[in-house]
């Protein structure tokens, strides 16, 4: 089984760089500084159009906890909806209930209404309360995959509970570490937690091209873009 890798991206032309560079897919969000939320009919279509890899929108309608409210829940079913017809080939969420448990019925509604697309259960998965038990809750609602960084803040930091993971879910279900994933660390992840699936960002910040700002408002206006370099590093060492 070749080893993958995703990159997670927040705008078009990110997303159409990471594919030139020789991402296998595209996790596609929004609002970095929300830990990303649900991208915009535009920007869904424009880069549908754009960019011929896999890509897998997130569905997440705002920022904050894991815990969804039923009007929510309603909103995830249609941004999913949209995600079919707009023929992306994976969705990615994730649902936890007010006592970190996984939100078990909801996530299993919302899956059969995504199939035939993948689903991926997204980092909430590190805020739930018992990842061995989630873990085959996660199985038996039907999702493809998991992304995790191990409870930690960073992949590197968990990688013993994501080796755990990979070895319990067997074939049942993709364990992809994410968050800290490099081009110094990610052979070391591939050796000792098993995983055939990494999500990495390769993220970098680029000068605003606006000539001029407001002196009397400072602000930053750098954007966020990808590394190709740093891309190709990581496809590369995934083949070796």
């Amino acid at each position: 089984m070749p080893r993958l890798l995703e990159i997670c991206v927040f705008n078009t032309a990110t997303a159409m760089e990471a594919a030139a560079a020789g991402a296998d897919r595209i996790e596609l969000c929004e609002n970095y500084a929300n830990g990303g939320t649900t991208p915009s009919y535009g920007y869904l279509k424009t880069t549908r159009e754009k960019v011929s890899i896999p890509i897998f929108p997130m569905i997440r309608p705002r920022g904050g906890d894991y815990y969804h409210r039923p009007e929510e829940i309603d909103i995830i079913q249609r941004d999913i909806a949209l995600c079919k017809e707009l023929g992306f080939e994976g969705v990615v969420f994730g649902l936890l209930n007010r006592d970190g448990s996984i939100d078990r019925e909801n996530t299993a509604r919302l899956v059969e209404l995504a199939y035939p697309l993948d689903v991926t259960f997204h980092r909430a998965f590190d805020r739930c309360k018992d990842p061995l038990e989630a873990l085959e809750t996660i199985i038996a609602c039907g999702c493809t995959r998991i992304l995790t960084s191990g409870q930690h803040p960073k992949a590197p930091e968990g990688k013993v509970l994501i080796q755990q993971l990979v070895e319990q879910a067997g074939d049942r279900i993709i364990i992809m570490p994410g968050s800290g994933i490099n081009s110094h660390n990610i052979a070391d992840m591939m050796q000792f937690t098993g995983a055939k699936e990494f999500h990495g960002s390769a993220r970098i910040l680029r000068p605003s091209p606006s000539e001029y700002t407001n002196p009397l408002i400072p602000e930053d206006f750098s954007q966020d873009f990808t590394d190709a370099v740093e891309i190709r590093k990581l496809k590369q060492l995934l083949s070796q």
